[in-house]
């Protein structure tokens, strides 16, 4: 196999059009150049190189290997440039699981202001309900995933997670419910509603089931609904109430009053989960996190909620 280095050596010497021009402008000894001269024409199993004068001229394969040594050149200043461009956060891909209702509300924005600043990153956007999207961060299958996980939960190997956003559950009513004029909310007083269920069992119901349970009881499903969307549809409808975080809001609804809870108030928190290594070795990734960083921080405190008197 010819010897990439000596190739271009080679084309040191026939741009040059000496071996000890070559070798001055490389910092060699001319017997050095002329000792991997002889040992590419070993490899090329042709004469490369003539004399001509004081210096030397490339033969007929001579001139063919320097041809293909000054593509080979050029192609790796280009994988330099395309190196130093991903080293520094100017290109490359990220992979991104999200769940639904963080979609819209924190990484919509967060890529908007993501690609402004890195407008030649590829982003890979896939939704993860249902499934577990950690298996994927953990196996490299994705480079960041949106999910809902507990404070002080023990650690995940391999997976770190970087706290984004504690997301409060409001009580989404009919607009003519005999609670909707107050304020806040006491949970104990939806013991006795019928209740609309806004998520599927797992991380985003569980605070809502511990918020029920820590207030004396367990709600009453009358409708399941895996939208949030569809769940206020079904309160306008005044099939029941519901909880629903404050990024699921969304836009306005009629027909529904949306309240603050207390006594206690759940809230899920919003992780973005990425391999313990990956941020370092990702400069885009960085860029990323310090993006949903920055959503997060400007939802909080945003209020969606309706305080009382005011219609959706």
């Amino acid at each position: 196999m010819l010897d990439v280095r000596r190739m271009q050596l080679l084309r040191a010497v026939v741009t040059s059009g000496s071996v000890t021009a070559a070798a001055r402008n490389l910092g060699y000894t001319p017997s050095a150049v002329s000792q991997q001269m002889a040992a590419l024409e070993k490899e090329a199993k042709i004469t490369l190189l003539e004399r001509s004068g004081r210096g030397v001229r490339p033969t007929d394969a001579g001139r063919l290997l320097n041809e293909y040594a000054t593509l080979i050149g050029d192609h790796v200043a280009e994988a330099e440039t395309a190196l130093a461009d991903l080293r520094a956060g100017r290109t490359g891909r990220i992979a991104i699981r999200y769940f639904a209702s963080a979609g819209a509300a924190l990484m919509a924005p967060a890529l908007a202001r993501f690609r402004r600043g890195h407008p030649g990153v590829l982003t890979e956007l896939k939704l993860s309900d249902p499934e577990d999207p950690l298996p994927e961060v953990r196996d490299g299958r994705a480079d960041l995933a949106l999910v809902v996980r507990p404070h002080g939960l023990p650690p995940v190997d391999g997976i770190r997670f970087v706290p984004l956003l504690d997301d409060r559950y409001l009580a989404v009513l009919p607009e003519d419910h005999r609670l909707a004029a107050q304020e806040e909310i006491e949970m104990s007083g939806l013991a006795d509603e019928p209740w609309i269920r806004s998520d599927r069992p797992g991380p985003c119901l569980d605070p809502v089931l511990d918020a029920c349970a820590s207030a004396g009881f367990s709600p009453g499903f009358v409708v399941e609904s895996e939208d949030h969307a569809t769940a206020r549809a079904f309160v306008a409808a005044g099939l029941g109430i519901t909880l629903v975080p404050e990024l699921g809001i969304g836009g306005p609804h009629p027909g529904v009053a949306v309240r603050r809870v207390c006594g206690p108030e759940p809230v899920r928190s919003i992780h973005a989960a990425v391999r313990e290594s990956s941020p370092a070795e990702q400069p885009a990734l960085r860029g990323l996190l310090d993006a949903l960083r920055t959503t997060a921080a400007a939802r909080l405190g945003a209020g969606t909620w309706i305080l009382p008197g005011r219609k959706e």
